[in-house]
């Protein structure tokens, strides 16, 4: 029927779409990962800042695939889902990598804020000399929490399972029929909690930088530095302020799949899709270019690219 031909149509375009951004997130963050261990293996060790990015790029590598993988399933094998324990364990897996790419996105600019910023408060001075130490506690503390909160949508899932599931259409992960939403309710605010704490982590962190570098960007100003260190302070408050907007971006597509996870509205839903397929990639890419040696390294393969080209 026209209507069927319009859900398959409507199907395989998300598919597709999903499938390129997926793809090229999956290559950005698999850039990071290999750049960072190499790294690692050569020096024996890691920087905070090279900490926080290895475990954000591996948590976004994940989530993408795992993104890509349901996708995949639903459209072309969309009875394979429904199948003990398959739905579970790709709903709780995904929930954990993406728990804590949340998680460790709100580390990564906390941890800038307190580097960068310059404050006299004492309690400021104290994290700013502890920041190190208190980094791999973080990091442990998101990963151990975002188990738990897998741990918890399995649960779920697994006794919502049990009733009924409606997995015939490609919408969220959790689709259910009307007789059990109340049972994922519990989950939907633990979900919306925890997206929230995360947002707001970020959002007072950008908001705190981007005032001590434009306090420190009048005052350079006003004792007429040289431009160099004008232009670097920009910069640095460009890439916050393009953070902050990604972030912005993604949370409130965050909280429309939660609020619309259990309607039937697919053009929503396609663009909420986009754009959380579209952060971990685009965000990975700009801190590529922000950090110098991921960008030297990239640039390097990408003229070495560009030379093999040339000569056939």
């Amino acid at each position: 029927s026209p209507k069927q031909s319009n859900v398959t149509a409507y199907g395989a375009t998300t598919v597709a779409i999903i499938t390129l951004e997926a793809l090229a997130g999956m290559w950005i963050n698999a850039f990071i990962l290999c750049v960072l261990c190499t790294g690692w293996v050569k020096k024996k060790t890691l920087n905070s800042n090279e900490k926080i990015l290895l475990l954000l790029g591996c948590s976004r590598f994940w989530v993408l695939c795992l993104s890509w993988i349901h996708a995949f399933l639903s459209e072309i094998y969309p009875y394979c889902l429904p199948i003990h324990p398959i739905f579970q364990l790709l709903q709780s897996t995904y929930t954990v990598c993406n728990s804590s790419n949340l998680w460790v996105s709100a580390c990564l600019c906390f941890f800038y804020c307190i580097k960068i910023a310059n404050f006299r408060n004492r309690f400021f001075i104290y994290l700013k000399v502890k920041i190190d130490r208190t980094v791999p506690w973080l990091l442990f503390g998101s990963v151990i929490f975002s188990m738990i909160f897998g741990i918890l949508v399995y649960n779920t899932t697994d006794k919502a399972a049990c009733k009924n599931f409606n997995l015939t259409c490609f919408k969220n992960f959790w689709k259910v029929t009307t007789r059990i939403e109340e049972q994922f309710y519990p989950i939907f605010f633990l979900t919306g909690f925890l997206h929230t704490t995360s947002f707001m982590a970020v959002m007072f962190s950008a908001v705190f930088l981007l005032f001590s570098l434009w306090r420190h960007k009048c005052k350079m100003q006003t004792n007429s530095m040289n431009s160099l260190s004008m232009e670097a302070h920009i910069k640095a408050m460009k890439s916050i302020l393009s953070f902050f907007i990604m972030y912005s971006i993604n949370f409130m597509s965050l909280i429309l799949t939660l609020v619309y996870s259990t309607k039937y509205n697919n053009h929503l839903i396609f663009l909420v899709y986009v754009i959380q397929h579209a952060f971990p990639g685009v965000h990975s890419l700009f801190l590529i270019f922000s950090n110098p040696k991921l960008e030297k390294t990239l640039l390097r393969i990408l003229s070495h690219v560009k030379c093999k080209v040339c000569m056939r």
